[in-house]
């Protein structure tokens, strides 16, 4: 310590010469200009220093369905085209963790503003890229499926329904019938963009001799049995094939197949990329549509007295959080339980329809509030939303976090009158894309999934002979 303190006092006391001061100075002098310089850089491109964060519920003067609002204009083009406009997360539920659990701020609609911020309203991304190669599809496209006899022993499992699907897990059973009657088919492997893997798993679920309990070993055989018959599986190890499920077990049906669930592309209405199996951009989220017969009827909104509408059994935490907050409340109508009157009356009476996550975060709720004009509203973390990379969802439907549901009525009040119509527009455009025909007819849900998996196709094909009799 002695030593210390005489040697401070010898420097503070010793006169140095010019040229040592200059030397000590220079550095010095460097080391501050660095120092300041850093800090103004983080300021200036930081939030550390300021925040632009905007509150969570925008300010929206106007009542629902006020009729003196009036509609606004948004003058601004966007002639900038996406480098990659299929690779879209505008419509991804996106993340906001919070202790690993809850997810997601509210995606409120946003209809343009007086700072010159330009939102896109349109219902397409990008509807002429979509329309050229939508065309591009139908002209090229061709899917090879691996071929059974009708007198296999799983005929009922690998070949279509030979009767018009229903239920509510029709999707499966529909997209597979129209798939293998459709131009899209071709017998020869070699000309093939996609491989498709048949088997039903809606079918094997029923199936005595299979059942839930051992349709894990089932795929796990049929993919060895094709692997070794032909050549088509190994040299992609599954990339450049799909299957399609619509019930939940499909997800786990693949935990002895890991080269399926990882490789080959997922056509799947159980779309949670929050849990391990599903990878957004390589699978696909197959919607989950009720099937029904007839042109949708249309309800003018002036007829909506309810301001919301959800019916449906309490099987999840979300669910119960939604009775916990609206169960006796009197614009908000949560059901649980059975309905005292018919469930299509009470679609055509709301402006709003609620899809809640239930065991999964999909139900058939939207493609049923779609088909009777209500516009949805999305209370499902982590769903990525069928077809979106194709719909715009923030032109026709509201997204709400779980976290939000007390705040419900204050974000759906907080919609004005011609917002709401603006909304109720897009439904009405867009639920020709929730349907499913038989035959399909251009831009149903058949088309659709078709497109999302052109999307998908691989862009290097790997030519390895190919065997003039591929059933050899």
């Amino acid at each position: 310590m002695a030593n210390t303190t005489w040697l401070l006092y010898y420097l503070t006391r010793r006169r140095f010469s010019p040229s040592f001061r200059s030397f000590f100075f220079i550095p010095t002098s460097l080391a501050l200009f660095t120092s300041l310089f850093i800090l103004f850089y983080i300021s200036t491109t930081s939030t550390l220093f300021f925040s632009n964060q905007q509150p969570s519920i925008p300010h929206l003067n106007q009542p629902l369905l006020s009729s003196s609002s009036s509609m606004p204009q948004i003058n601004i083009s966007n002639n900038t085209q996406n480098p990659f406009p299929h690779v879209s997360n505008v419509n991804r539920l996106n993340e906001n963790d919070r202790d690993g659990r809850e997810s997601q701020r509210s995606l409120r609609p946003q209809f343009g503003s007086s700072d010159g911020i330009y939102v896109n309203n349109e219902l397409f991304h990008d509807k002429d890229i979509f329309l050229e190669d939508y065309k591009q599809m139908n002209r090229s496209f061709k899917i090879y499926v691996y071929p059974h006899r009708r007198n296999d022993p799983f005929a009922n499992v690998l070949l279509p329904v030979d009767f018009e699907p229903g239920g509510n897990y029709a999707s499966e059973s529909y997209f597979k019938k129209a798939l293998m009657q459709s131009h899209f088919i071709t017998k020869d492997p070699a000309k093939a963009d996609l491989f498709f893997l048949p088997f039903s798993i809606t079918r094997l679920r029923h199936d005595r001799r299979v059942g839930v309990g051992g349709i894990q070993d089932f795929i796990r055989d049929y993919i060895l049995n094709i692997s070794r018959k032909y050549p088509f599986w190994n040299r992609t190890g599954g990339a450049d094939h799909f299957y399609a499920a619509c019930h939940s077990i499909g997800r786990s049906a693949m935990e002895k197949s890991e080269e399926v669930k990882f490789n080959a592309i997922q056509v799947v209405c159980s779309s949670s990329y929050f849990l391990s199996g599903y990878i957004a951009h390589k699978d696909v989220s197959l919607p989950q549509i009720w099937p029904r017969q007839g042109d949708p009827p249309d309800l003018a909104s002036s007829k909506r007295k309810k301001l919301a509408f959800f019916a449906g059994s309490i099987n999840s935490p979300v669910r119960e959080r939604l009775l916990h907050s609206w169960r006796n409340d009197s614009e908000i109508f949560a059901h649980f339980g059975r309905l005292a009157t018919p469930y299509a009356d009470e679609l055509l009476g709301s402006k709003f329809c609620l899809h809640v996550k239930g065991f999964e975060v999909n139900t058939a709720r939207i493609a049923d509030s779609l088909y009777y004009g209500c516009v949805p509203v999305i209370i499902a973390n982590h769903y990525d939303l069928p077809f979106a990379d194709i719909l715009n969802w923030k032109s026709f439907s509201v997204v709400v976090a779980t976290l939000d549901i007390p705040l419900l009525k204050k974000i759906l009040k907080g919609i004005s009158s011609d917002q709401y119509l603006m909304f109720q527009k897009k439904v009405l455009e867009v639920r020709k894309h929730f349907q499913w025909h038989h035959p399909p007819v251009d831009y149903d849900a058949f088309y659709m999934v078709m497109y999302e998996l052109w999307l998908r196709r691989t862009s290097v094909r790997v030519s390895l002979p190919v065997s003039k009799n591929p059933n050899h």
